[in-house]
């Protein structure tokens, strides 16, 4: 088996995804079913669920607790941090993030959001589309997210309606049309009595589609990563220094996109330097070809200037190297952007200096509307032009989630404050 084809594997081995909505429309309900009818969790962690169920005069088993881990969670009844949880079964390994339906909560949204292959949209049933299924939407289009689920849950309590659950799949299409969504699948639902989610249930006959743990177990990730260009930022370069090893040289990352061979000619940024790949290295040994996202060691035939923050890319794929681009901008920090100070970008493997030079324009996640303004505060997202000290090599988000999106840190605190994706040059 060549190494594309297993790297294929291993990665519709693992789905990462989110679930959003808007507060009480029941997401650590969907996650708290998803792991007790997948027989994901361990029979101590049910009896204590159990035990915090009656304590609060409620029948039955709230399964919403075994996400809401944190004490401040467990006394609102509500959801307040991303909340990670692993399960799996025979097909196929999950990585859940659930995140807060609060609208002053938008900055944990967008962060268990960066990395996700799916996200789920659940929405009330009796409610309808609300404001805050739009926002997570907008988000959820915003960070590229490749594949989308639009729950309706609480299907129980409007009596399994083909018809409501019909009226809610239109409002959010004709939503949706002025969004980059790929695609997306609508499911009705009642996490709390299970229909739908692993089990089909008795009250759904009308409904043909697959169950939840059915469309996450079967939904094909294997596009979502950018295989066609070739992104090597160089984490570490390894030098042993050895009897065996005295004159081994070698760069040490993870490929972010695209794949290498043995043989092929490379570029590196941003020095614009030319060599070929001599050998792609595992610890197991040497390959002849790799693809994102294995991590690996490559040698190459010249000796070269090459340090942590380089980017090796195939001769004649070169990617834009800059020191000013446009950016959409997420702030997380409780400190309010100071449009005077300079602040740390670190992108991939690169850390440099930088200023945000401008602000275009804020976006109202709740109406898409565009506001001027001249800072941002904490849950803003804003497009921005950014000037760097030295040249980053960098990609347009939409092509690229991995070598697209920066993460912008207050030196003096070392805190992240912003995260951001790439926008297109301008032409």
């Amino acid at each position: 088996m060549s190494a594309i084809e297993k790297i294929s594997f291993d990665q519709t081995g693992l789905l990462r995804f989110i679930t959003a909505g808007s507060v009480d429309d029941g997401k650590s309900t969907l996650i708290g079913r998803l792991l007790h009818d997948s027989k994901s969790i361990f029979e101590d962690q049910l009896t204590s669920i159990t035990n915090t169920t009656r304590k609060r005069g409620m029948q039955g088993v709230d399964l919403s607790l075994l996400t809401d881990g944190l004490q401040a969670e467990r006394e609102q009844g509500i959801t307040i941090d991303v909340a990670y949880r692993y399960f799996a079964t025979p097909k196929r390994k999950f990585i859940i993030a659930d995140t807060p339906g609060h609208e002053q909560y938008t900055r944990n949204m967008v962060t268990g959001a960066s990395t996700a292959n799916l996200a789920i949209i659940l929405i009330d049933a009796r409610k309808g589309v609300l404001t805050q299924s739009r926002r997570h939407a907008y988000l959820a289009s915003l960070v590229g997210i490749p594949h989308l689920v639009v729950a309706v849950n609480k299907m129980d309590l409007v009596d399994y309606s083909q018809p409501v659950f019909e009226k809610i799949c239109q409002d959010f299409a004709a939503f949706a049309e002025k969004l980059n969504l790929r695609n997306i699948e609508y499911i009705p639902m009642s996490a709390l009595n299970g229909d739908m989610v692993v089990e089909r249930g008795d009250q759904l006959n009308w409904y043909q589609g697959s169950t939840l743990i059915d469309l996450l177990e079967n939904v094909s990730i294997e596009d979502d990563i950018n295989h066609e260009d070739f992104r090597f930022p160089v984490q570490w370069v390894c030098r042993p220094q050895t009897k065996e090893l005295h004159d081994f040289r070698g760069y040490m990352g993870r490929i972010e996109s695209g794949s290498i061979h043995v043989g092929d000619n490379i570029t590196v940024l941003p020095s614009g330097l030319t060599s070929r790949i001599k050998e792609i290295v595992l610890y197991e040994g040497p390959i002849n070809e790799a693809i994102a996202p294995q991590s690996v060691t490559l040698t190459i035939e010249d000796h070269l200037d090459i340090s942590r923050g380089d980017v090796l890319v195939k001769t004649g794929e070169t990617p834009r190297v800059t020191k000013a681009f446009d950016a959409m901008l997420c702030w997380l920090s409780e400190q309010p952007l100071d449009p005077n100070r300079k602040y740390l970008i670190k992108q991939s493997t690169r850390m440099v200096k930088a200023v945000i030079s401008r602000i275009d324009y804020r976006v109202d996640v709740n109406t898409m509307a565009h506001e001027a303004t001249n800072t941002l505060k904490m849950n803003d997202i804003a497009h921005v032009g950014l000037k760097v000290q030295q040249p980053l090599v960098c990609d347009d988000y939409a092509r690229n989630r991995s070598t697209g999106c920066f993460i912008v840190i207050d030196e003096s605190s070392n805190n992240t404050v912003a995260a951001g994706m790439i926008s297109p040059a301008e032409e």
